[in-house]
């Protein structure tokens, strides 16, 4: 549609942050309507916040947990602490608060660029994004062949996406399907520019690097999100950043999930530029279980 541009989110714009003090900042959603706060939005402002305190190193690596659900309705203060500004290496320590309770909280480690010993995992032989179509378009022609969805379920598959995704295997908000080996393979960049900036490319792709990875997890257990029962959330997410990268341009983000137990899943995500060049990587593990029936 010609309009689907103008309708898509800017995550350089709506991922900003007010400074209210030397090291505390605002932050606010997109879409402020009623449910819970995507986690890689949280992890890119976070991310972010601690850039403000960390002008002139590049961040290599971030570890985080989720706490408690955000909501969207009130803004999220980050409070940044200062922990070491050393000869090499920067550290940082983010809490998010809403409410006057932590809802996440983030390390990251900041570096100045060195060269030095370089190898990397060989990227998986895939269709390429070219061949595939958008995941999004998928879902909506989906929402629309399907009768009585949830109104959260309808507002959340029908927003506009900032992130693009294409992939061969595509796995549907609603159904379940046959169980499938814990594996995706997903093309995705961001959809409006950037810009320079290579902070912003790494927030950005933060806050992307928490998509799919649930749902790799679910595969062989033929849940989805809308399954009766069925309860998800993020507990924990890291990443490392191995190269500069644009994230305007098409990368591949492989993943896989060698466990689930204990009713928690673990996934792995490898990200990858278009060619073939190790940008990321990411490990994550969440909440995946079906409740008990009350009574």
């Amino acid at each position: 549609m010609s309009t689907a541009k103008v309708e898509t989110e800017n995550l350089s714009q709506t991922l900003q942050l007010e400074r209210i003090e030397v090291n505390l900042f605002r932050g606010t959603t997109a879409d402020n309507s009623p449910g819970r706060i995507f986690g890689g939005q949280v992890i890119g402002q976070s991310l972010l916040a601690a850039y403000e305190t960390v002008p002139d190193r590049i961040c290599h690596s971030l570890h985080c947990y989720f706490i408690r659900p955000g909501d969207p309705t009130v803004p999220i203060v980050f409070e940044v602490d200062r922990s070491r500004d050393g000869g090499s290496f920067t550290t940082r320590r983010v809490i998010a608060i809403q409410h006057g309770q932590q809802i996440f909280n983030l390390a990251a480690s900041f570096m100045e660029e060195q060269d030095g010993f370089e190898h990397q995992a060989e990227m998986p032989k895939v269709k390429r994004w070219d061949e595939l179509p958008d995941e999004a378009e998928m879902q909506r022609e989906a929402m629309a062949r399907m009768k009585d969805l949830p109104e959260e379920a309808k507002r959340w598959m029908s927003r506009p996406r900032p992130i693009e995704m294409r992939s061969s295997d595509a796995r549907s908000y609603f159904q379940g399907g046959e169980a499938k080996d814990p594996e995706s393979n997903v093309w995705f960049r961001c959809r409006e520019p950037i810009g320079d900036d290579q902070h912003m490319h790494q927030v950005i792709m933060a806050y992307a690097s928490d998509m799919n990875l649930l749902s790799t997890a679910m595969r062989p257990h033929k849940v989805h999100w809308q399954t009766p029962g069925f309860q998800s959330a993020s507990l924990d997410h890291a990443m490392w950043f191995h190269k500069k990268t644009n994230f305007n341009d098409w990368h591949l983000y492989s993943q896989d999930s060698p466990s689930a137990s204990g009713g928690r899943g673990f996934i792995r995500g490898s990200i990858y530029a278009a060619d073939g060049t190790l940008v990321a990587s990411v490990a994550q593990e969440g909440l995946m279980r079906m409740r008990k029936p009350k009574g």
